[in-house]
């Protein structure tokens, strides 16, 4: 396993929540609640998905915005979801970073888990792109030189992630 993903891993599984962090994912949640509906019907799942999207997200040092619009790309929230390449959940972890990250119990249809590896993984390209959101979203997807999915991912930002009174873009790089 590369050095930089061990101490994002290291560094996730130690931070602890302040009260003005948890005060602020409250209100984050509150803010992304009516725009996950249309994807997410169960209000009390929603609630929890929100909350642990924006958990995962800061321990890994990414937006949590940003984590909803590549979820939204990747599996349109769908935790069963499988591509035909056999990456699976919702953000269509592959299973072979099983062997890189977890342990062989792990399972990838679990959201929690899913998102753990997801945050993980892309916040390990980012540090490998040295911050170049586009590339580092091209490696996520296994299409690097190609911008096509990183577009799909900004336009998912832009259009339904940005929070009320922020730039979605500016967030989503400021937080590495």
């Amino acid at each position: 396993m590369p050095a930089s993903l061990r101490t994002t891993l290291a560094d996730v599984r130690q931070t602890p929540r302040s009260p003005a962090e948890i005060w602020a994912t409250r209100q984050w949640v509150r803010d992304m609640t009516p725009r996950l509906a249309r994807y997410v019907a169960d209000g009390d799942y929603r609630q929890a998905l929100l909350a642990r999207i924006h958990q995962e997200a800061r321990l890994a040092g990414l937006a949590p915005e940003l984590v909803l619009a590549v979820i939204q790309v990747e599996s349109a929230f769908r935790a069963d979801a499988v591509s035909s390449a056999g990456a699976t959940g919702l953000m269509q972890i592959m299973p072979f970073w099983i062997r890189e990250l977890g342990l062989p119990a792990d399972d990838l249809k679990d959201p929690w888990r899913n998102l753990r590896y997801g945050c993980t993984i892309l916040a390990h390209y980012l540090a490998v792109e040295d911050g170049d959101l586009t590339r580092a979203l091209a490696r996520y997807n296994g299409s690097l030189g190609k911008t096509w999915y990183p577009e799909r991912v900004m336009h998912a930002l832009s259009r339904r992630w940005t929070p009320t009174g922020g730039d979605a873009v500016e967030r989503a790089t400021a937080q590495r």
